[in-house]
């Protein structure tokens, strides 16, 4: 058996980890799991054909998969940054200093071990699941 790249298995991850954000996101702001509100804009987005969009980029790993940086967006909203307005909703949704503790966060250097992927893509699919219960 081929052991999988830690790139692949961050890869995996991140698929399984966006599918949960959208869907909580969607489930947030509509009531459903199928359509949800831009965080940025609040224009209505169909789950499949929105992004997961980070308020702190993805490239900074420590907050690359931290729940209060990343929320459904439209493709737009994602492409543009639209940062002010996602900071607001940020602190709306968290409180406040929320917004400048992810930005400390993301000037921590995080690698993630086989071990902690392996763990983070458990722990999602299971949340996807109770989701759709």
């Amino acid at each position: 058996m081929k052991i999988k790249s830690t790139a692949k298995l961050k890869k995996e991850v991140w698929d399984i980890f966006s599918q949960y954000v959208r869907t909580r996101d969607c489930l947030r702001t509509r009531g459903t799991p199928d359509f949800g509100n831009c965080i940025t804009c609040t224009k209505l987005v169909r789950r499949n054909e929105a992004d997961a969009g980070h308020f702190i980029d993805r490239r900074h790993g420590a907050t690359l998969f931290d729940e209060r940086n990343v929320h459904l967006q439209c493709k737009h909203c994602n492409i543009t940054g639209e940062t002010l307005k996602y900071r607001r909703e940020v602190i709306r949704l968290y409180g406040e200093g929320v917004d400048v503790e992810l930005e400390d966060k993301a000037t921590e250097i995080k690698k993630f071990t086989r071990a902690e992927l392996e763990e983070l893509k458990e722990r999602y699919t299971q949340k996807i699941k109770e989701l759709n219960d």
